[in-house]
């Protein structure tokens, strides 16, 4: 009697395992390469960063001596504080544009063809949009420089002048995304019931105020979102700036992830540069604890 009344549960657990030894099967190749390409470079990373190494020998431990000359590195603090400047602009521009063209598209069009146009730009690898820019910024043969100079105006050195390096690769930068941003915008508006504007309408709310005191609010989730990506990934530019400026001039566009490189494959100092790379993950870490702790009072804000 106790071997029917197991049977029928033999063939559901095999069911379970079948569906769990397929689910194994798929998510093998992404946790190979996760493992391949991130933990295990991480982990070698962090090793390194305790280190004296050139690479041409064997690694040296040195304890925290690289912390302590990242300390006390003027050039680290330079990096820092142009990154810093670097993300306030990228984030500041992109996430009002992205806003803007998010509350066009919303109300002027509904044609796919336009609102699938906006992606064009994020379709573009960083490098071939740095250099599209690169040369019509041009000094000297630049588009932008002749429409200056026919204006009357004189020509402006874009990525050669200290004042405009740091905004012009900004620029650059919310112009490849801010598409891919308007587009997150655009789809977070449309989760907003469409009887909440109506109800604001019937108690006279102007268009402005429904804007400001409804559809903002009710965003909020989407623009946390929106805010810790662009922060996470603004930390991390780097292909703009090494096809343009290069880190100049004087250093008034080395930012983090350039200063990691020079140091590491200009330089030859992989130790110091797995230190600078080992802080740059510490600042990264925070910002996604942010974003858990972002996204977790949005939920609330659209129960």
């Amino acid at each position: 009697m106790s071997t029917r009344a197991t049977e029928p549960d033999l063939v559901p657990n095999r069911k379970r395992r079948s569906d769990l030894l397929t689910a194994l099967l798929f998510i093998a190749p992404a946790g190979v390469g996760f493992v391949v390409f991130y933990l295990v470079p991480a982990i070698r990373g962090f090793y390194f960063s305790f280190t004296q190494y050139n690479i041409l020998g064997s690694p040296t431990w040195i304890g925290t001596d690289n912390f302590e000359k990242i300390a006390v590195d003027p050039l680290f603090w330079n990096a820092m504080a142009v990154t810093i400047w670097y993300v306030i602009l990228n984030i500041g521009f992109q996430t009002v544009i992205a806003i803007v063209l998010a509350v066009l598209m919303q109300r002027l069009t509904k044609s796919i063809v336009l609102r699938g146009a906006l992606l064009l730009p994020w379709l573009i690898s960083n490098v071939i949009a740095a250099m599209l820019w690169f040369w019509l910024l041009d000094y000297q043969i630049g588009l932008f420089n002749q429409v200056i100079e026919w204006l009357g105006a004189s020509r402006i050195a874009f990525f050669a002048d200290e004042r405009w390096a740091i905004p012009t690769i900004a620029f650059v930068n919310v112009w490849r995304h801010m598409g891919y941003t308007a587009l997150l915008v655009f789809a977070g508006m449309q989760t907003i019931p469409k009887y909440v504007y109506e109800a604001a309408s019937i108690d006279g709310a102007s268009e402005w105020t429904s804007f400001w005191k409804m559809t903002l609010p009710l965003l909020r989730p989407v623009l946390a979102m929106i805010l810790v990506i662009t922060v996470t990934g603004s930390f991390q530019v780097f292909d703009t700036v090494a096809v343009t400026t290069r880190g100049g001039p004087i250093n008034v566009t080395r930012v983090m992830q350039y200063y990691i490189y020079q140091k590491a494959f200009g330089e030859g100092q992989f130790g110091y540069g797995s230190a600078l790379a080992v802080i740059l993950f510490i600042i990264l870490a925070g910002l996604a604890a942010i974003q858990l702790r972002m996204l977790r009072a949005g939920e609330s804000d659209l129960a």
